[in-house]
């Protein structure tokens, strides 16, 4: 008897256990899925006029860059450039020359032409004129007494070193502004090396390279529109100017647009250029 009262106890936890155990009810059908199905997007109408634009990144450029030089090696003794970007007028004395070696040979070339000129008068009152009627002379006479004397040799002399003087007043051959200055005050001058340049900022031209495939639309006088790197919301219209005759071999066209001046407009900006046509 107390074999199954032991047994009873032993199993009583096991029930008690299982009785407070949820129900749960399994159900293996299947349920009926949320997931979303994609729909493709509908396709916009067709237009009957697109546009094609087209960017191609170029370069502001000058139309023109004048180098300033001297004609002779000589010390520059005033030099009126300050500084980049200074505003120059044509014909403005830009630099002056040390002219003190210069005015010293024009002395002794005066002298001499007085002394060839004494020479001259002597050989025509040797040939039996007075002084006061030098002039009397045949002219055949007197070109062979300003030979012989060497008055015409002084006064070429003298004419060619009066010339030289003027070179040094160095004055600017165009307008614009001033760029890549390579001397400066008290430096030494020499021939053919520039002393600045002179950007002429009011003639501008952006330069791009379009595709062979596109040049149809950049003939001349076709309507660009360029935008600069540092001013993107600034839209400055060209007129395409020239076109490479020569396709590299890149397959790429050199082509040169004109640009109206504006002050945000400066030579070697970055630009993009932009076309419109209707196909």
């Amino acid at each position: 008897m107390s074999k199954y009262i032991f047994y009873l106890f032993a199993s009583l936890p096991f029930c008690l256990f299982t009785a407070c155990q949820p129900k749960t009810d399994v159900q293996y059908a299947s349920q009926p899925t949320d997931t979303l199905s994609v729909r493709p997007a509908k396709a916009p109408a067709r237009q009957q006029v697109s546009e094609f634009r087209s960017a191609n990144k170029g370069r502001i450029e000058a139309v023109s860059e004048t180098p300033v030089c001297s004609r002779m090696a000589e010390q520059i003794v005033m030099f009126a450039i300050e500084g980049l970007g200074q505003y120059v007028k044509k014909g403005q004395v830009v630099a002056r020359l040390s002219d003190a070696a210069l005015r010293e040979k024009i002395g002794h070339c005066r002298a001499r032409l007085e002394k060839a000129e004494f020479q001259y008068q002597a050989i025509l009152m040797g040939q039996g004129y007075k002084r006061d009627h030098l002039d009397d002379a045949p002219e055949k006479l007197k070109h062979l007494a300003r030979i012989n004397s060497g008055y015409n040799e002084a006064k070429a002399e003298l004419h060619e070193l009066e010339h030289q003087l003027t070179y040094c007043t160095i004055t600017a051959p165009v307008s614009g502004y001033v760029r890549n200055i390579q001397n400066t005050l008290y430096g030494t001058a020499r021939p053919g090396e520039p002393l600045f340049s002179i950007v002429d900022i009011e003639h501008l031209k952006v330069s791009f390279d379009v595709l062979e495939n596109e040049l149809a639309k950049y003939e001349k006088g076709a309507t660009v529109s360029a935008t600069t790197v540092a001013f993107p919301n600034e839209h400055h219209p060209a007129t395409v100017s020239a076109v490479s005759p020569v396709i590299d071999d890149n397959g790429m066209i050199r082509v040169e647009a004109t640009l109206k001046p504006h002050p945000h407009l400066m030579p070697g900006m970055t630009a993009f250029v932009t076309i419109e046509a209707v196909e």
